[in-house]
């Protein structure tokens, strides 16, 4: 068990995790020092001097503090844009590296392809391909398909 957790542990996508989870945790930090120390306090000189984050109102015995649920939601708001801004930078990097065209081969190139590479496995002559009916004539083939009927 202690060997499957060392390897579990060593894996590329484990560190990445563990990284993304940190820099995620320090990002959260400072956005939500952005929102709270300077959008929040210019949006309410903007409105005439309200705390926004204090803003509620009361209804009975309840009190819903939808001033702090504002600034939460802008927090969410900005860091949900950071993050898709910096994975379009990064798409878009990966993407103008890695563009590869494959060119669209026939049937009986990759067929042929295929016979070489059994042709050198083997080291056989290769099986001719009967190109109207499809079927490859050797006996082999014949006798499995006859015991399949």
């Amino acid at each position: 068990m202690w060997e499957d957790f060392k390897s579990f542990l060593i894996k590329e996508n484990t560190f990445d995790l563990a990284i993304a989870v940190i820099i995620g945790g320090a990002f959260s930090k400072i956005v939500e020092s952005l929102v709270s120390d300077l959008v929040m306090p210019v949006a309410g000189f903007v409105m005439g001097g309200v705390n926004l984050q204090f803003l509620s109102f009361s209804f009975k015995d309840v009190t819903i503090h939808y001033g702090a649920f504002l600034q939460a939601f802008v927090d969410f708001f900005i860091i949900t844009f950071a993050i898709f801004m910096f994975l379009k930078i990064i798409f878009r990097m990966r993407g103008k590296s890695k563009k590869v065209k494959f060119k669209e081969e026939t049937t009986d190139k990759i067929l042929g392809d295929i016979r070489e590479l059994l042709r050198e496995q083997h080291h056989k002559e290769a099986v001719p391909i009967d190109k109207e009916s499809n079927n490859r004539s050797n006996p082999l083939i014949h006798l499995h398909s006859k015991k399949l009927k």
